[in-house]
């Protein structure tokens, strides 16, 4: 797909809603300068002033690709499996089906350090509690590390989230 030029190198990746629960804009300030990587944020980019004021600030930066919501999901799945990290910025709500999507597809994951998204991951992801520390994490998770935590990922998600297990969670509830 030659209108991602990013797809032949290593990126971070995260697709959401461009909402402050969401901790955006500190994803784009750990990404602001010399960024580790490309960042790649696919979301609704003209849906309030808070994520228009984040599109104007950082859309026009190297390196920082913000690219509207995607709604055809072979182009979306193309973009988030390539990538190198997947960035996971909710910080409130439970167990996101965005998160367990990127643990399917066996994706490394760096996600905001808080219970559920630990709870989700079983602790085997890495976390961040601010820009500094994510961009740290970016900078210093080495291809075979990525790889074994990819892996990892996905295993929890063959074992905890499959349609099997959670409708005999919920039989079992009622």
């Amino acid at each position: 797909m030659e209108e991602y030029p990013f797809l032949n190198r290593p990126y971070a990746f995260t697709v959401c809603r461009i909402e402050p629960e969401n901790n955006i804009a500190m994803l784009l300030s750990a990404f602001e300068e010399n960024p580790p990587m490309p960042l790649v944020i696919v979301g609704n980019w003209q849906h309030s002033d808070y994520s228009r004021a984040l599109f104007q600030k950082y859309g026009e930066l190297p390196d920082i690709y913000l690219l509207p919501a995607i709604y055809d999901q072979r182009k979306l799945n193309v973009i988030r499996s390539r990538c190198a990290l997947y960035l996971h910025g909710h910080s409130c709500g439970g167990t996101n089906p965005s998160l367990v999507e990127a643990m399917y597809l066996g994706l490394p994951i760096i996600a905001y350090d808080v219970n559920f998204n630990r709870e989700t991951t079983e602790n085997q992801a890495y976390y961040f509690a601010d820009a500094a520390a994510l961009k740290a994490h970016c900078a210093q998770i080495s291809a075979s590390d990525r790889k074994a935590a990819g892996e990892k990922m996905k295993e929890i998600a063959l074992r905890r989230y499959t349609w099997q297990r959670i409708s005999k969670c919920y039989a079992d509830l009622f």
